[in-house]
């Protein structure tokens, strides 16, 4: 299975195409990792330049890196596991197989996914005390309603954003990473993921007062659970947009491929190539199949 997993890697990764979401296999050989030592950085082979820098530059951030790698798999197994494609091939990160990366409108869930996660680990991180570079969010500028004031520690969703985006959309400003169609494609999904987890932003509170009257609270906007913003992302998966890269005026475009007319919307995801049914096992596209496969074993994503 090593030897078929290693194939697989070599045939469709070459100099990089998968490399934008090859972090995701940290949880393979990142978890017993202190992350004291720049060195530890080359650990995961595959990181373009400017990933392996970030890298060296925030060691402090590599263990939220990994934090946002096991819940990507474990979220995107879960929120599909009552679906013909139920996310099992994750499970190979950071080997691919094509349902990963051919385009398709599963690599756009993922894609998206895994760029909320990370923002996601690293803000929240920021507000537990577990970064020395953040701490907790900026109070809100809106103006309290009556009955409660700004405080407690917001999660530091500016920050999240800042470091999350910075890592996983750097692959797509690498001249050796895929197609210029592949690139945007992957930017546009990574960017859809962030807005859904800002969208889902919410204000929580703690009531203050005798006996629990609750006659003040003290609030903060915090993040969601991650299954959440999947289940969000999942409705977006199920109406995504199939796209092709065409010359538009003074300049190539992804817009609607049946519906050149309009342009992409900034808050659906998108795909270049059309997926399997899912439902017969074909390795070659990326299919394991449904045949014999149990709700347990769709659970834990096998």
């Amino acid at each position: 299975m090593a030897l078929f997993q290693l194939w697989i890697f070599l045939l469709f990764c070459g100099i990089g195409p998968c490399g934008a979401i090859h972090w995701l296999g940290l949880t393979v050989n990142g978890s017993s990792v202190a992350w004291n030592e720049s060195e530890h950085c080359r650990l995961l082979q595959g990181l373009v330049p400017d990933q392996t820098q970030l890298c060296k530059r925030n060691l402090e951030l590599m263990q939220s890196v990994v934090n946002a790698a096991k819940q990507t798999k474990l979220t995107c197994q879960l929120v599909f596991s009552d679906m013909r494609w139920n996310c099992s091939s994750i499970e190979l990160a950071p080997h691919f197989t094509p349902d990963l990366l051919k385009g398709t409108r599963e690599s756009a869930f993922v894609y998206a996914l895994a760029s909320a996660a990370i923002s996601h680990t690293i803000a929240r991180a920021c507000a537990s005390g577990e970064l020395p570079t953040c701490s907790c969010g900026a109070t809100p500028a809106e103006v309290p309603g009556p009955g409660f004031r700004w405080g407690g520690c917001g999660d530091n969703l500016r920050y999240g954003l800042q470091m999350g985006s910075a890592f996983v959309d750097a692959p797509m400003k690498s001249s050796k990473f895929g197609t210029q169609a592949t690139k945007l494609m992957n930017l546009h999904n990574n960017a859809v993921g962030r807005q859904v987890l800002m969208d889902l932003v919410e204000t929580k509170c703690k009531c203050h007062g005798v006996s629990g009257s609750c006659s003040v609270k003290t609030c903060w906007k915090g993040l969601q659970n991650l299954p959440h913003v999947a289940d969000e992302l999942k409705s977006k998966y199920l109406a995504a947009t199939k796209v092709i890269h065409r010359q538009m005026g003074t300049r190539k475009m992804l817009v609607h491929k049946e519906l050149d007319i309009r342009p992409v919307r900034e808050s659906e995801l998108i795909y270049l190539n059309s997926s399997p049914d899912y439902c017969t096992r074909n390795p070659k596209l990326g299919s394991y199949g449904t045949q014999d496969r149990t709700l347990q074993q769709n659970l834990i994503g096998q």
